[in-house]
This record gives structure tokens, sequence and C-alpha cells, in this order.
């Protein structure tokens, strides 16, 4: 089982990105389930997510402790307590920033990517989710880009479907450029 936890800030769309990674990972018939974790409903408190993704069903539901992936959407939620805390040795650490950052924990692949500038280029608003689907998938190669792709379908439409698409692309590609 591949278990992924999402740190971010309410409006970023955390909730949204562990949905669509599991809608991803359904459409390459694995099994997946997302749920959210937040104290306070409101624009930027701090809010955690969680996917995990099998071959076999999924009958845990309990928080992700030991997560395979960390995705931090919001590069100030690099200082709330716990975040790095029991990544697996192994494991995958995906950071919104626009500058490299160091994390001094062995066996982790460490990727930023400012993912806040791609989306405010490439859909218009500072929502990051798409943009770090795009590089969870060229990062850890759990779900495909083009399962991502399908996925942003399911959960947006039209014009904003396009761009999210757009945004994810471009991150994925960014990420299997500089591995």
């Amino acid at each position: 089982m591949f278990q992924v936890r999402i740190h971010g800030r309410g409006g970023q769309g955390v909730v949204t990105a562990a949905e669509t990674l599991s809608i991803a990972a359904f459409l390459e018939n694995k099994h997946a389930q997302a749920f959210p974790s937040f104290g306070s409903e409101r624009m930027g408190a701090p809010v955690l997510a969680f996917c995990r993704i099998s071959d076999k069903e999924i009958r845990l539901r309990e928080p992700i402790l030991e997560p395979d992936a960390l995705i931090v959407q919001d590069p100030t939620a690099i200082d709330l307590p716990r975040v790095f805390i029991d990544v697996v040795p192994g494991g995958f650490v995906l950071i919104n920033s626009p500058v490299p950052l160091v994390y001094q924990q062995q066996n982790i692949t460490m990727k930023c990517i400012d993912a806040t500038r791609i989306a405010i280029e490439q859909i218009g608003r500072p929502i990051p989710n798409a943009v770090l689907l795009g590089g969870f998938s060229a990062l850890t190669g759990v779900v495909k880009i083009d399962s991502v792709i399908e996925a942003i379908k399911t959960k947006f439409f039209g014009t904003i479907a396009e761009k999210n698409i757009c945004a994810a692309k471009v991150a994925y590609e960014k990420i299997i450029e500089e591995s």
C-alpha cells in the first residue's frame, strides 16, 4: 500500500488534491481512499488530507502516520509541528516552494517546485493542487500523468479543467527534466 499525506491551508485545494489522486488510482484499476482532517473550516487554516493507493482492498480508516509520500502545498506549512515526521525510508517529499529547501533525512527523495507560480501562470489563480499532482506523478510513478489528467477532468469542467491539466503537465515535465 502506498500512503500519501498532503499538508496545506484551507482554500488551496488540499482535499481536492487527495480526492483527485484517488480517482487517478481508480482509473488504473487500483483501490484508493481519500479523506481530510481539519479543525476550524476557514480559509488559511492548516488542513491535512490523506490518500491510500493499493492493489488490494483497503480496510484501514485511520490517519496516515508514516507516509510513503508527503506533499506540502503551502511552504508556510513546513513550520508546523510534525510535518516531516515519519516519512518512510525510500519515501518522497514534494514541496511547493520557489526556492530549493534542504531536508536532512536519509533515503528520502525530495523535490521543490514553484507550484503557486505555475498555477498563477497556467490557471490564473494561486491554487497549486493540480500542479503538485502532476509533479507527484513524475516524482513517484505511483500514478501515470494520463490518469491524473483524466481525474482532473472528473473534478473540473471546461476551461478550468484544461487550465489545470496544462498546469499538471508543466509540473510533470519540470520534475522529469530535473530527475
